[in-house]
């Protein structure tokens, strides 16, 4: 058996934002993948996502019996293909905030669910919204507490864009220019981060009026601006508003910044040859990158392995 493959994820703008109810914007990335697979010869990383796989199927039974309104599965066909075997083939990295459980999320409800939404039909608000919702509760599993907007992702393959937490839309973005200096890229850290940790520091954070304060009149509010710039095509703004944004990051969450990134994003914002942002919670894995000269911003980091998502 091979199931569908199934995409990794970047959230461009409204990482822990979207918490807070500001907008996001996230974007399939199809330089990783994953799929359901069996193999008569199984690796160790086949054994243990097949182990990870069995806990979440006990996970998914559970979820079904106290929600059987949320969503049902045909448990016994999953159960029957972990006990033979089933692991979750990946290339997309775990810990880099691109989305690794929520492909595997996808790949699940793809295969088991009963009376599933598809891409095919109209994706009402009320649908999209039902999917987030199913997702966030089978992704919980695997990070606490989860949004459910990475396995969307994942399963549509569109880009989403996050107006609030009750209003959500498939939309369209500006065409690439394959020729363009500018460029949107992930910088390897090198770490591998873990999401609940940042997301504990996060909420922490917000007891302090102070914090919450900058959250909606700096954090939110460029964030929110950087959004409709990219959806519009002003990439002129979007880079000016782009630096705004990582010098908040950079002065106000700090802990989500592994600690020999700071010179770095600093050395970005005082010569304008990049602007860094995180990418998902942070703490490691890769970090968003915003040039308006590619070349430039390759020479400046020449010591690290950028990768380009989208040219402008």
């Amino acid at each position: 058996m091979k199931g569908p493959l199934f995409y990794s994820k970047i959230l461009l703008f409204g990482e822990y934002g979207i918490i807070r109810d500001s907008k996001g914007l996230a974007i399939p990335y199809n330089f990783y993948n994953g799929a359901l697979k069996k193999s008569e010869e199984p690796s160790d990383e086949a054994i243990a996502s097949n182990k990870s796989l069995r806990s979440f199927a006990s996970y998914l039974e559970v979820l079904q019996t106290q929600q059987p309104e949320l969503v049902t599965f045909d448990l016994d066909n999953l159960k029957n293909d972990v006990e033979t075997g089933m692991y979750f083939d990946s290339s997309i990295p775990q810990g880099y905030g691109v989305g690794s459980s929520g492909a595997l999320v996808a790949a699940i409800y793809d295969k088991y669910a009963d009376n599933k939404i598809t891409v095919l039909e109209n994706l009402t608000r009320e649908k999209l919204l039902h999917l987030k919702n199913i997702f966030s509760q089978m992704e919980s599993f695997f990070h606490g507490k989860s949004s459910g907007l990475d396995p969307l992702n994942s399963y549509l393959s569109i880009p989403i864009l996050i107006n609030s937490k009750d209003n959500i839309q498939t939309t369209g973005i500006p065409t690439q220019s394959v020729d363009g200096k500018g460029a949107v890229f992930l910088l390897d850290s090198g770490i591998v981060g873990e999401t609940a940790p940042m997301i504990s520091i996060f909420m922490e954070s917000l007891k302090d009026k102070g914090f919450r304060s900058m959250l909606k009149n700096q954090f939110v509010k460029y964030t929110d601006i950087c959004i409709d710039n990219f959806l519009h095509g002003d990439m002129k703004s979007l880079i000016g508003n782009t630096k705004k944004l990582s010098k908040v990051v950079l002065n106000h969450f700090k802990p989500m910044i592994p600690e020999q990134f700071h010179g770095i994003w600093q050395h970005g914002i005082d010569t304008n040859d990049y602007y860094l942002k995180l990418c998902g919670s942070g703490g490691g894995g890769y970090i968003l990158g915003f040039t308006e000269d590619l070349e430039r911003a390759k020479a400046a980091l020449k010591d690290y392995k950028l990768e380009v998502v989208y040219q402008f």
